[in-house]
């Protein structure tokens, strides 16, 4: 069995910032905890608008606290994202993420992250394992 916290996490390896400003996250579960997806907890900035493009993760997020829209590119729809929100990424979606105020968000990702990554010039992360595919 596998124990963490998020208090304990936040001094840690597993605590990442973006050098762009926009997020922190905790990566409470990673992929060498072997369980096949992480599991981070993740801090949006009020004012943060930025692109992303798992090209090579699926991702699963779940909004804990604020309040923000996440908008698919391919088709411009706006989706508002507030507490008890969940957003899929299940084809790839190249997507812009707003956060009007603070946003704890709970994301799942497969393939599982490292640990370490941030986002690409494309927005996306490195590949470090098998590819997925969502079909």
């Amino acid at each position: 069995m596998i124990v963490r916290t998020l208090k304990e996490s936040e001094n840690t390896k597993r605590h990442t910032v973006s050098p762009d400003g926009n997020w922190e996250s905790n990566r409470l579960l990673l992929k060498d905890d072997n369980m096949g997806f992480s599991f981070h907890i993740t801090t949006i900035y009020k004012g943060a608008d930025f692109g992303m493009h798992y090209q090579h993760h699926l991702e699963s997020v779940y909004c804990i606290a604020g309040e923000g829209e996440v908008e698919t590119l391919a088709d411009n729809i706006k989706y508002a994202i507030k507490p008890g929100t969940v957003y899929i990424l299940d084809k790839h979606d190249k997507h812009t993420l707003r956060a009007f105020s603070e946003l704890t968000l709970a994301c799942v990702f497969n393939p599982p992250l490292l640990g370490t990554e941030v986002h690409n010039k494309n927005g996306a992360y490195e590949l470090h394992s098998a590819p997925v595919t969502s079909e």
